[in-house]
């Protein structure tokens, strides 16, 4: 394609919606701003493709060019900058601290949480071997002044996206519950609306001995957990609870270190019948049967390809506003054939964070949208985040009460507030 992948998501609206990605790190220690901005432009020198700036060009295509300039640092308040802004001299990316807390902020443009992780990783190693005069053991972590790995910028072609050939399973849907009314009040009623998150933290170690003793994984024990809970709220009239998570192919292209958000998404269909009544092991095996079916390359390369296409589309039409509008109009997520899960729950898989974790609290990752939840690691941890946009006490409530009937010890925190921002782009050539 004659633009990156990297600006596609630029074009939709952000009316409702915000396109930014928060990794909120609580260390043991106060954080000193002074030493955590001097890492974080540590660090943009081993990542230079988020070092970069938006730019419109003849066509009325974003295009992103390299940015000298220093990223920011702030302390936390009330008031955060827009992502593109001239606050943050333009980056698609800056961060906060106050207290324990570090907060970075990045344009999901830019990348998923797959690709930002490596990023806050380098970021937070930096800053604790400035902080500390120390040299963290962390084999897994990439290290400020390392040269970027050969497929860290890397995209699929057309091409390659076509070789997998026809998909060995087609999904029919059973047309899963949709919390309608909860997203009506969350957008557009004042009263109501309120982004917020909650905190759940877990041994590692007993969750993972629970998921291999009831033939599953982290990803489909949590999404059975929440198919469970919603289940004692949701009323009779919906049949069918809906799962969804996002699946990264990259390692079946070819690209296994590619920064590029590339997403199918996998659904499982839940019949309340069969939450009731089967155990936890049958649960777990169908939904990670589930997951291995729509994760084979002639099915993820199948919905990646469609996006590719759409996007390619896009690069013949000229002008911002008629980009846009033929994004929005195009885009999967939302045009006729666009499927929708209940719920979602998304894991960018254990990270070994090595000595740094020794430094640290707590790990999570928070994104807009409602009865979304991400799972992120540190050390012997496992951290779950619950994002809705109201508030609403029922769905951490029925949660919690799954988790209790499964024995499963945690502790929560929240809510918090969201505390996203948006992006401020160039309109005029």
């Amino acid at each position: 394609m004659k633009y990156s992948f990297d600006t596609f998501r630029l074009y939709r609206s952000e009316k409702m919606f915000s396109y930014v990605i928060r990794a909120r790190l609580m260390m043991k220690d106060p954080v000193d701003r002074g030493i955590l901005e001097a890492a974080v432009n540590k660090t943009l020198t081993r990542y230079p493709y988020f070092a970069v700036s938006v730019r419109l060009d003849q066509d009325g295509a974003y295009v992103l060019d390299h940015n000298p300039a220093g990223a920011v640092v702030l302390e936390k308040g009330r008031w955060r900058p827009k992502l593109g802004s001239r606050e943050i001299n333009r980056h698609l990316l800056f961060a906060e601290c106050t207290g324990r807390e570090i907060d970075i902020y990045i344009s999901h443009a830019l990348c998923g949480g797959k690709g930002f992780q490596p990023f806050v990783m380098s970021c937070i190693w930096q800053y604790v071997a400035d902080r500390y005069s120390v040299l963290p053991e962390a084999p897994g972590i990439r290290k400020p002044g390392e040269e970027p790995l050969p497929g860290e910028t890397a995209e699929p072609t057309l091409e390659t996206l076509a070789s997998a050939g026809e998909p060995i399973f087609r999904r029919q849907s059973k047309h899963a519950a949709i919390l309608g009314l909860d997203y009506l009040n969350g957008l557009y009623n004042p009263f109501r609306r309120k982004p917020n998150f909650r905190l759940y933290t877990f041994s590692q170690e007993e969750i993972m001995k629970f998921a291999k003793g009831n033939d599953a994984s982290v990803v489909s024990f949590f999404l059975v957990v929440v198919a469970k809970a919603l289940d004692k709220l949701l009323p009779e009239k919906d049949r069918v609870i809906g799962g969804e998570t996002a699946h990264n192919p990259s390692a079946s292209l070819g690209i296994p270190d590619t920064h590029c958000d590339l997403l199918s998404h996998v659904h499982i269909d839940y019949e309340r019948e069969m939450l009731r009544s089967w155990s936890m092991e049958k649960l777990g095996t169908m939904t990670r049967g589930q997951i291995l079916l729509q994760t084979d390359p002639s099915v993820s390369f199948t919905e990646i390809r469609r996006n590719f296409e759409t996007l390619k589309k896009l690069e013949g039409i000229s002008g911002l506003k008629a980009k846009k509008t033929y994004i929005e109009q195009h885009r999967p997520v939302s045009g006729k054939d666009a499927e929708h899960g209940t719920y979602i729950l998304n894991y960018t898989g254990r990270a070994d964070w090595g000595e740094v974790a020794d430094y640290m609290e707590s790990y999570a990752l928070i994104v807009e949208g409602h009865m979304l939840f991400e799972v992120s690691s540190l050390g012997d941890k496992i951290f779950l985040t619950q994002m809705q946009l109201i508030d609403e006490e029922k769905y951490a409530a029925a949660l919690q009460q799954v988790l209790t009937e499964l024995g499963i010890g945690f502790t929560v925190e929240g809510p918090f507030p969201r505390q996203l921002t948006k992006h401020e782009l160039p309109e005029t050539f």
